[in-house]
């Protein structure tokens, strides 16, 4: 069949072809229209898009981006380029588009690539140019650092300051463990280390045993100026060895085993000490003719046994040494593939059987919504993560602050001793404070706070529920993470007689404790600390600052986690990690600046009364 002349000869093959016809025409002019060819003629090819009038809303975020870039001083990112070689990427530039990416939700590099070259935004930070994967890991890796980082948000701060937006006067702080970018089971446990190493030390002292008598017997002592040797000292495995035994007993009779993380002082022991016994047994191999064994069929010398397994030993505890070094004294475990890492009790339980996973502590300290600080730490708990968010407070604004509200897991006599010594007003919830509620605790007559405190001629002692006197015997102190911890030990001379010592004792039995007395110990600085930072926390105020710290900071973690599906970090090591996290709070800072600036949200000033008649929204 000839084709029409209206058909141009190329378009010939859409009509003889079968399957053109094979479908149904409910419309006529569909024949007229050539669908197939408008779009694979004109569709495919390069047209300018200025035709379209293409452009972003008024009220883009990009904007507002630009916007508070314009007022920033970037001397402490250029500071980190080099003047020599060629001229790269701009970098304010890359700095823009990687903190607009993230406050897209966008952490990933090679989509922030893909955004370069296709989002209308990204292209207009970047005008037009298309940077590579390689550009942007060198400028988050090398260029961008933490104190850049923190130098940028801490002026973007100060404009908020001027606006009125925060007063920088007060902090709400929380915390969330976010899992490492590390495998899962590649846990290396103190508990383990310690097992093994006292298994290790038992070699080496058998060993250690054989040189002697293999000196002793073949006369090599005298032959050859050699001593008697004795094994090094590591302290602390002893109770490493008691807590082995414990647990034998337990794992025979089925019961739940003891923690072994004793810390071992590891520095000590060397295996340089190991070779020079390694030393001695070649000299006199050299000496006697002995000739060490190689190869497969030939039966090797004592000598050469016991120098092998030396030299095999030294190597494990080398190992072993190295794997202390890396833990440090401050936790238990870390990750073989990011060893700044700590396994932590996480929400998410995919197995459901309250396993540990590498993860990090992420600290925020916030103020009207606004990311103040962020802190990363590898601490399984809060208590040593408190000090460091507010010396960068410190040094970043000064002795500004004024109140700080947290949570329970901050409460430690450390934690409130150092507010009170910078003259903050603490709004820290006590750990007991729940309990402090319960008839339980108003009824315990064995505690302190529900005995009668007086003092006579500058002595002070307290007065039991049985009306005997506990006068003050000695004072007792104690190191405890760089600060003095003093404890006041009272005493009752007499508590025979007493009806009440079932519960007034502690784990009081009858027929054992007949002569026992009643000692307590009170901390009266930890215990005035409490009691201001309770009252604190129950007056107006406090109750305001507890509702406004769990609406902002358990907020911020709720939509990191649920909303931008920020579970897990990108990098590897703490330093990185931080990175990764501070240009996250970064973008989010600048997106409730854009939020407050088109009055999508309000400064939190409490719950709002609602009127009468009127139905909650």
């Amino acid at each position: 069949m000839p084709a029409p002349e209206n058909f141009p000869k190329k378009r010939k093959r859409w009509l003889t072809t079968t399957t053109f016809f094979s479908v149904p025409c409910y419309n006529g002019t569909m024949l007229t229209k050539d669908y197939y060819n408008e779009f694979f003629d004109f569709g495919q090819q390069k047209i300018n898009f200025s035709f379209f009038e293409l452009c972003l809303p008024d009220d883009d975020p990009v904007y507002t981006l630009k916007k508070v870039m314009e007022d920033l001083d970037f001397s402490g990112l250029l500071a980190c380029y080099s003047d020599k070689g060629r001229t790269g990427y701009n970098p304010i530039m890359m700095y823009a588009v990687v903190t607009y990416a993230n406050m897209r939700g966008v952490r990933a590099v090679d989509r922030i690539v893909e955004l370069c070259q296709r989002d209308l935004a990204f292209i207009w930070l970047t005008k037009g140019q298309k940077p590579k994967r390689d550009a942007f890991y060198d400028f988050k890796g090398k260029k961008l650092t933490g104190e850049v980082l923190d130098e940028l948000n801490y002026q973007f701060l100060l404009r908020l300051k001027k606006e009125g937006l925060v007063t920088l006067k007060e902090l709400f702080i929380d915390g969330t463990k976010i899992e490492a970018n590390a495998n899962r089971y590649t846990f290396i446990w103190r508990g383990s280390l310690n097992y093994h190493l006292v298994c290790l030390l038992d070699t080496i002292d058998a060993l250690y045993e054989r040189y002697n008598t293999l000196l002793r017997e073949n006369a090599y002592d005298s032959k050859y100026s050699l001593g008697n040797e004795q094994m090094f000292i590591i302290e602390g495995i002893e109770k490493v060895r008691r807590v082995i035994e414990e647990n034998r007993k337990r794992k025979l009779t089925k019961h739940k085993k003891l923690a072994n993380n004793t810390v071992i002082e590891i520095d000590n022991c060397s295996p340089l000490e190991m070779a020079k016994l390694q030393k001695n047994l070649l000299k006199i191999a050299q000496g006697e003719g002995i000739a060490f064994a190689c190869g497969k069929g030939k039966r090797k010398p004592e000598i050469q046994k016991l120098y092998e397994e030396l030299e095999e030993c030294g190597r494990r505890l080398l190992g072993y040494k190295d794997c202390f070094e890396i833990m440090g004294a401050g936790r238990n475990s870390y990750s073989k593939t990011d060893l700044e890492a700590t396994f932590m009790r996480m929400k998410e339980d995919h197995m459901l059987n309250g396993q540990l996973k590498p993860a990090y502590n992420v600290q925020i300290a916030v103020e009207n919504y606004f990311i103040v600080h962020s802190y990363v730490s590898n601490d399984r708990t809060d208590y040593n993560t408190l000090i460091p968010v507010l010396e960068k407070h410190r040094r970043a604004f000064g002795e500004t602050l004024e109140e700080v509200t947290a949570d329970s897991g901050y409460c430690s006599e450390k934690n409130l001793l150092y507010l009170k010594e910078h003259k903050i007003a603490s709004y820290i919830k006590l750990q007991g404070h729940e309990k402090r509620k319960t008839r339980a605790y108003k009824e315990d007559i064995g505690k302190y706070y529900n005995m009668t405190y007086q003092v006579f001629e500058d002595e002070a002692y307290y007065i039991c529920h049985d009306g005997r006197e506990l006068r003050h015997i000695r004072t007792e102190s104690k190191e405890q993470d760089g600060y003095t911890q003093t404890v006041e030990v009272y005493g009752c001379a007499d508590c025979s007689g007493c009806e009440h010592k079932a519960r007034c004792l502690y784990k009081y039995n009858a027929e054992k404790d007949a002569c026992r007395n009643k000692v307590m110990k009170v901390n009266e600085r930890w215990e005035a600390l409490k009691e201001e930072s309770h009252t604190n926390i129950q007056s107006e105020k406090g109750i305001l600052k507890r509702q406004t710290r769990s609406i902002q900071t358990e907020g911020h973690f709720g939509d990191i986690k649920e909303n931008d599906g920020f579970r897990r970090f990108n990098y590897r090591s703490e330093e990185k990690v931080y990175k990764e996290f501070m240009l996250y709070a970064i973008g989010r800072n600048i997106n409730k600046y854009h939020r407050f600036l088109h009055h999508e949200i309000e400064k939190f000033e409490g719950k709002k009364e609602e009127k009468p008649g009127q139905k909650p929204a």
